[in-house]
């Protein structure tokens, strides 16, 4: 007698994932829970994530291994900033039943190499798949818990930053929104056809838009080596970012436009707003001996933490026409819909 389709999609998975482990993963899928046992001298940190199809990709535009290994490097990414190392990922999805089904000239369902994505980046980052949960829905979306360990008080905060700091990213900006603003440039009336084409040639933009690399290994030794005093992830463009480190360190900071790492075909805007560039932002005591280079990705200098004044912005930047107050103009849900002037 066949399984039931819901029975039978979680077998798959359960098969695929089968080959991750981790030391700190008792039991994984097929029970009611998941079993972790942490480390006597570590503590256990917990992040969750929501994509939904026509808000954080498109099915017409992005491919399915695409978007299942941006459900992953999401979660993963806010790890990678509190200085952890990832332990289990739970994964809830919402299917509409035509993804699950092979299409007409497919070799694979959509689940499939949704899967194929996801699956290769957690065995990538040594994140077994501990379990989640499977449900019909008319709109595609993916629900990830990630769990990770830091030793113990050691985690990086955003709320830990001080005027005298200063400000650091990972990598170069902008990388991601000039990415997305090619992809929909280039999709027109056949995007698939589009994205296939700049994929061959390597795009630099577009790949770090479609496959975004979590910096796991830069967070750690930013915790292992002491070099930070608070630190997040830029997901939602870095003015918006810093804006929640002020915010949550109850300082200001400044700046420097001139100083910031623009990746190759990126604005400035792009750099200062654009999402899911998924680099690390973080603050330092200025007698921390922050290197160049950090496992192989470089870290630039873009700024410092000041104290709050009430005759300043929260957020300055330099320029060459001098200094000006810098919004938080990145992503955010439900911020006001500006209304075009008749």
């Amino acid at each position: 007698m066949p399984l039931p389709a819901e029975l039978e999609l979680i077998d798959r998975i359960r098969a695929r994932a089968a080959g991750a482990r981790s030391r700190n993963l008792r039991l994984g899928i097929g029970d009611d829970c998941a079993i972790l046992r942490p480390a006597a001298a570590e503590e256990l940190v917990v992040t969750t994530d929501l994509s939904i199809a026509g808000r954080h990709f498109r099915l017409d535009w992005h491919p399915p291994e695409s978007v299942g290994h941006r459900t992953l490097a999401r979660g993963l990414s806010d790890l990678a900033a509190m200085g952890a190392r990832p332990v289990a990922a739970f994964l809830s999805l919402g299917l509409p039943r035509e993804l699950v089904q092979k299409q007409k000239g497919r070799n694979a369902a959509w689940i499939d190499r949704f899967l194929d994505g996801f699956l290769a980046l957690a065995d990538a980052t040594a994140t077994p798949l501990a379990g989640g949960d499977l449900a019909e829905s008319p709109l595609f979306a993916a629900d990830i818990v990630l769990i990770g360990a830091v030793r113990r008080g050691r985690a990086l905060l955003r709320s830990a930053a001080r005027p005298g700091d200063l400000l650091y990213v990972t990598g170069a900006l902008g990388a991601a929104a000039a990415g997305l603003a090619l992809l929909a440039e280039e999709a027109g009336t056949s995007p698939q056809a589009a994205l296939s084409s700049r994929e061959l040639v390597g795009d630099a933009r577009l790949r770090r838009h479609l496959y975004p690399e979590p910096r796991l290994a830069q967070g750690q030794a930013l915790v292992r080596r002491r070099l930070a005093s608070a630190a997040l992830d830029i997901s939602d463009g870095l003015s918006t970012d810093l804006a929640h480190l002020c915010h949550e360190s109850r300082v200001a900071a400044e700046v420097d436009a001139g100083m910031l790492p623009l990746a190759p075909g990126a604005t400035l805007r792009q750099a200062l707003h654009g999402g899911e560039d998924y680099e690390l932002l973080f603050a330092a005591p200025p007698d921390s001996k922050v290197p160049r280079t950090i496992a192989g990705v470089v870290v630039t200098r873009i700024g410092r933490i000041l104290r709050r004044h009430a005759r300043r912005p929260q957020m300055t930047l330099l320029t060459a026409q001098g200094p000006q107050p810098l919004q938080p103009r990145g992503w955010q849900h439900f911020a006001p819909v500006k209304k075009e002037k008749r």
